[in-house]
């Protein structure tokens, strides 16, 4: 059990205390306090470890079941005994400019927090030493927990839409680059994109719904006066997803630019080709005459004939050369 457990503390007007090392004791302890409440941080538990937690919290079943589970759309359930709160980081990997997402659940109950992580992106040991340094938020207890939680998942939202700008814009350049690159790479190259962007907005979107009803009504466990905290998270999370939404249409567009700049490619190439094999046709057409097998075949035995009909042959390819390439076609 202590594998999984990040950290366990508890916290009493605002400020860190010593407890027992044992979680049920603690628990004990800050609810015997009144004024105290104990926060306790879980990594990938097991179900069998996480049984005991679940059954000494009193967390609901289904609940316990999407924490376990994970793969969970982000949202907010409000249960007899806790409040339930699922919440999607999002990770920009720098070396390979791709993001990934984790999960985080929240419980918040009688007197405790408990946070469980499922992924190795997003730690809260930043958001917990934040909070410490900070009694004046922390002595609200664990609606301060839940709101440090939720504003350090959004502003990296923000971070890494950042990012993504800067990694479009370097695709742009790529893919509209005058020497017009590789077709077939920069159109992967764009659904990859694509494909990233829309991990985001599955980690950003549905978590709209959510902070709205933090920051606009009365709900079970929560502070009731934490409501402008949250309306601050929510007016975040929409400049995120406004972030997001722009660069999803802008990829659209770059897509629908970059096919039809291949078509125009194509019809390009396809010109220079007939051009060519107009000129191609041109000699063809006379050497094949002459080379069929009739006895009675004008200028056959002139003495000027083989000369003649290969400066014929040389002009008119010219000519179709001099005009295609007065009409651009080569």
């Amino acid at each position: 059990m202590h594998a999984v457990i990040v950290d366990c503390a508890i916290y009493r007007e605002g400020r860190r205390i010593e407890g027992p090392s044992d979680f049920s004791d603690a628990l004990a302890e800050a609810r015997a306090a009144g004024d105290a409440f104990l926060w306790i941080g879980l990594h990938e538990p097991t179900e069998k470890e996480f049984e005991h937690v679940s059954a000494e919290f009193g967390l609901h079943p289904l609940a316990v079941e999407d924490a376990l589970n994970a793969h969970q759309r982000p949202k907010l359930e409000v249960y007899d005994d806790s409040l339930f709160m699922v919440i999607k980081p999002v990770v920009y990997e720098p070396e390979s400019d791709s993001v990934t997402t984790d999960e985080l659940m929240v419980f918040i109950g009688d007197s405790f927090v408990v946070t469980v992580r499922h992924g190795e992106g997003a730690p809260l040991a930043a958001v917990r030493r934040r909070l410490e340094a900070d009694p004046e938020v922390l002595k609200h207890g664990p609606t301060a927990v839940l709101y440090a939680i939720c504003d350090e998942v959004v502003d990296h939202y923000i971070d890494v839409a950042a990012e993504l700008q800067v990694d479009l814009e370097e695709l742009e350049t790529a893919v509209f680059a005058p020497s017009g690159g590789d077709a077939r790479n920069s159109a992967v190259r764009i659904y990859t994109f694509k494909r990233q962007v829309m991990e985001f907005r599955r980690a950003a979107g549905p978590l709209a719904a959510p902070t709205v009803r933090l920051a606009s009504a009365s709900v079970p466990f929560v502070h009731e006066h934490s409501q402008p905290f949250f309306r601050d998270v929510n007016d975040h999370l929409t400049r995120a997803n406004e972030q997001v939404e722009g660069l999803d249409r802008l990829l659209s567009d770059v897509l629908s630019a970059h096919l039809a700049q291949m078509g125009v490619r194509q019809n390009d190439d396809m010109r220079k080709i007939s051009a060519w094999a107009a000129m191609v046709a041109v000699p063809t057409m006379v050497a094949g005459i002459y080379g069929m097998n009739f006895d009675h075949m004008p200028e056959l035995h002139w003495v000027w004939s083989y000369p003649t009909v290969v400066l014929l042959m040389a002009v008119a390819v010219y000519g179709l050369f001099r005009l295609f390439k007065r009409r651009g076609w080569l």
